[in-house]
């Protein structure tokens, strides 16, 4: 017989899978605009983004909710606590990833040089699709207790962070081919926010892992350098 206390965990499980399925069809939506090239955000999608944030926003307040009640309520035994915790912390940084979409996508729509943005769009999608890799898999780690999954995000954090300096660098090279153009400057500073918030969509993806890792073994290995 199935207690109350299953099904409530069980059913935040289904809510966190709809929730997590969500953020990623962003980040496949944000995918699509990036690997363009171009800075001009179709009008449907910009829509369909900023429609499905407020869904997100919505869903993370009752979820984190319901995982507060349940434990509350049924006071669950140590593995399904550890999940549960496990799931808010993910939940919470699932959530701040959709944020950081939103954020490109404005960031990207105000960048007024397209030569500009065409001409580092390469780092851009490379870096954009390393991170979007971290989030799958770190979350494919929570779902199925693959801690492996979990330790190849964790250390892939750092590649995330060498692509940002590197388009920095390109960046900075670029701009002394006119200093004095604030189109030009104002179009970096995009660039800059754009680059920054795809690599805290890696750190927010490393926080996921991390959180799947405490889930499976009960061991927190946040602020760790070796991890195996």
């Amino acid at each position: 017989m199935t207690s109350k206390k299953d099904v409530a965990i069980n059913n935040i499980l289904t809510d966190f899978e709809e929730f997590a399925n969500l953020v990623l069809h962003q980040l496949d939506l944000l995918e699509r605009i990036v690997a363009s090239g171009e800075n001009i955000v179709p009008e449907e999608v910009y829509n369909e983004i900023f429609d499905n944030e407020a869904k997100i926003d919505k869903s993370e307040v009752k979820l984190s909710d319901k995982i507060v009640n349940t434990i509350v309520l049924y006071q669950p035994v140590a593995s399904d606590i550890r999940k549960l915790i496990s799931c808010y912390r993910i939940i919470i940084n699932l959530e701040r990833i959709g944020d950081r979409v939103t954020n490109i996508v404005r960031l990207i729509h105000n960048i007024k040089i397209p030569e500009i943005y065409s001409g580092m769009a390469d780092v851009v999608s490379n870096m954009y699709i390393q991170s979007s890799n971290m989030v799958n898999k770190a979350l494919v780690s929570f779902t199925t207790d693959d801690k492996e999954f979990a330790i190849w995000t964790i250390k892939n954090d750092a590649v995330i962070d060498e692509l940002n300096h590197k388009m920095m660098k390109k960046a900075i090279k670029k701009s002394k081919l006119s200093d004095e153009n604030k189109q030009l400057l104002n179009s970096f500073i995009s660039m800059n926010g754009v680059v920054a918030n795809i690599e805290r969509i890696g750190d927010h993806a490393t926080n996921i892992a991390e959180a799947a890792v405490y889930s499976i073994e009960g061991r927190d290995i946040r602020h760790t350098k070796n991890i195996e």
